[in-house]
C-alpha cells in the first residue's frame, strides 16, 4: 500500500486532511516536526512525503529521500522557494503544490492588518479591557480618497486591488507581467515600480519571492517611497529588508507597518514562545514599535483556505498512489 508521511503538522492540518486521507484510502502519519536534513533520517518506508513553507528540502535532504525510496512530494501550500526542484527532478521526483486556496482569505487579510494598523484596533482593544475608555492617541485616518500601490497582480493581488478600491481609492499596480486588460476593466494602472513607490499612501506587497523580489522593499526603494506611507507585507517574509525597515520606521519616512510574515520567521512564528525570551533581535526591535502590526503567518487561515488546501493535497495523493496523473496546474518543474 502507497504511504506518505506528513511533516510540520498543527491541529488543523490533522483535523482537515485526516478525514479526507481515511474516505480517499490514502495511508498517512502524520509528524509534527519539520523535514530538514536533521530529520530526513526518520523518513522510512513511505513513497511521498507532503511539506510546508518551513521544511527544508534542499539538494542533500531530496537525494536521501529518493535512496528511501521517496518518489513524490507534495507542498501542501503556494510557494516553493522551500525545495530544490532541480534536486527532485534529477532524483526522479515528482513535485506537486497547492497553486491557489483561497485567495481571498489572504487579500481580506490584508485589508484586516490595514484597518488594525491604521485605526490602532489592538491599542484600543487593550485599553477597553484596562476600563481605559480615552481615545487620546487613537486617531486614524480615512482610507477613502488615499492612492494604494499593489505589487504583485496574481490572484491574490487581484483580490486586494479590488476590495480597496471599494474604499473609494485610487489603485495603481506594479507586476512585471501586467494585465493591461483586467487593469482597464477595473480602473487601475500600472506604473513602474519607482512611479508607484512615489506616489503610493499605502503600499500592499503580493508578489512571490524570487530572487528579482529579494528584499525588494529594501534601501533604495524605501528612500522612494513617499514620506509617511503604510506598508502591508502578507506575501514572502523577504520581500522586505527588514532593518532597512526598522531604520525608515524610525525617521519617520514609513508611518506604520503591517506584516504577517517576517524573513527570519522559521523557527519563531507557528510555535509558542511565551514565557521565553526571544532571540530574534531583530524581531523584537520591531515589535516596539507602537505603528507595527504583526500577526504569525495566518493570513491563510480560514476554512475555505484550509479545505482547499486538504482537498487538493488528498487527491493528489490519491492519483499518485493509483498510478495517475496529478491534478492539472499542480506540477512543478525546474
Amino acid at each position: 500500500m502507497t504511504r506518505f508521511a506528513v511533516f510540520d503538522t498543527k491541529p488543523y492540518d490533522r483535523q482537515t486532511i485526516g478525514p479526507l486521507a481515511e474516505q480517499a484510502g490514502v495511508d498517512i502519519a502524520f509528524h509534527e516536526f519539520r523535514l530538514d536534513e536533521e530529520t530526513v533520517p526518520l523518513v522510512r518506508d513511505v513513497d511521498g512525503v507532503c511539506v510546508f513553507v518551513n521544511d527544508h528540502l534542499t539538494a542533500d535532504v531530496i537525494a536521501a529521500l529518493a535512496d528511501s525510496g521517496v518518489r513524490l512530494i507534495s507542498l501542501r501550500c503556494a510557494g516553493f522557494n522551500n525545495v530544490d526542484l532541480a534536486a527532485a527532478q534529477a532524483n526522479g521526483i515528482r513535485v506537486v503544490r497547492v497553486p491557489a486556496y483561497s485567495p481571498y482569505a489572504v487579500a481580506e487579510h490584508a485589508v484586516a492588518l490595514l484597518m488594525a494598523l491604521n485605526r490602532k484596533v489592538a491599542k484600543a482593544h487593550n485599553r477597553v479591557h484596562e476600563l481605559n475608555f480615552s481615545l487620546h492617541g487613537l486617531v486614524g485616518f480615512d482610507i477613502h480618497g488615499k492612492t494604494i500601490g499593489i505589487i504583485g497582480t496574481g490572484k491574490i493581488g487581484k483580490v486586494a486591488a479590488q476590495i480597496l478600491s471599494g474604499f473609494g481609492t485610487t489603485v495603481l499596480l506594479y507586476d512585471p507581467f501586467p494585465d493591461e486588460r483586467w487593469a482597464k476593466k477595473n480602473g487601475f494602472t500600472y506604473l513602474s515600480l519607482k512611479e508607484l513607490a512615489e506616489r503610493s499612501d499605502i503600499i500592499s506587497l503580493h508578489t512571490p519571492l524570487t530572487p528579482e523580489t529579494l528584499h525588494l522593499v529594501g534601501p533604495q526603494f524605501l528612500r522612494t517611497v513617499k514620506r509617511g506611507v503604510y506598508i502591508i507585507n502578507v506575501s514572502r517574509g523577504a520581500l522586505v529588508d527588514t532593518k532597512a525597515l526598522i531604520k525608515a520606521l524610525k525617521k519617520g519616512r514609513v508611518a506604520g507597518v503591517a506584516l504577517d510574515v517576517y524573513e527570519e520567521e522559521e523557527g519563531v512564528f507557528f510555535e509558542d514562545h511565551s514565557g521565553h525570551i526571544l532571540q530574534d533581535d531583530t524581531l523584537a526591535r520591531l515589535l516596539t514599535f507602537p505603528n507595527v502590526v504583526i500577526t504569525a503567518h495566518q493570513a491563510f487561515l480560514t476554512e475555505e483556505a484550509l479545505n482547499e488546501i486538504a482537498e487538493v493535497t488528498v487527491e493528489n495523493m490519491r492519483r499518485f498512489a493509483a498510478g495517475q496523473k496529478p491534478l492539472a496546474g499542480t506540477v512543478l518543474e525546474a
